[in-house]
């Protein structure tokens, strides 16, 4: 972080753009948490597929688990809408802030891993109901 821009502001004003500034990587560190909830969320469906595998009826156990990938992506999208409406409120001093798109570029490809629909690759969504 560069001192620059606080040098040249009065104490109140300076004190006033740091926190502006930590409330910045605060959004961005909040964000990244709700990812990480989202693929616990994505854990517990390979988990309750691992647990279950045997249940009689089958779709059972892979409709429990797809509820909890429906969460995931659920919360991919609330995290990416509540980090642009912050970010957009913020005003960033000499923090390098996350552009907005790179929220929602996050959200897209958690909600591709996460549905399966990768040409190259199978996701989760595709592979718990092959199973």
């Amino acid at each position: 972080m560069h001192m620059n821009s606080y040098k040249k502001a009065s104490g109140s004003e300076s004190c006033t753009k740091w926190a502006e500034d930590r409330t910045i990587f605060a959004n961005e560190r909040t964000s990244s948490s709700w990812m990480g909830t989202g693929l616990a969320c994505v854990g517990v469906a390979i988990g309750l597929k691992a647990v279950f595998g045997d249940f009689d009826p089958n779709w059972v156990a892979k409709s429990v688990a797809s509820m909890f990938l429906g969460i995931a992506i659920m919360i991919y999208w609330m995290a990416q809408r509540q980090a642009c409406k912050a970010h957009a409120r913020l005003n960033d001093h000499d923090a390098e802030a996350l552009p907005s798109r790179d929220f929602k570029t996050l959200a897209i490809a958690m909600t591709v891993a996460t549905l399966g629909t990768g040409v190259a690759t199978l996701g989760t969504g595709i592979v718990l109901w092959l199973l």
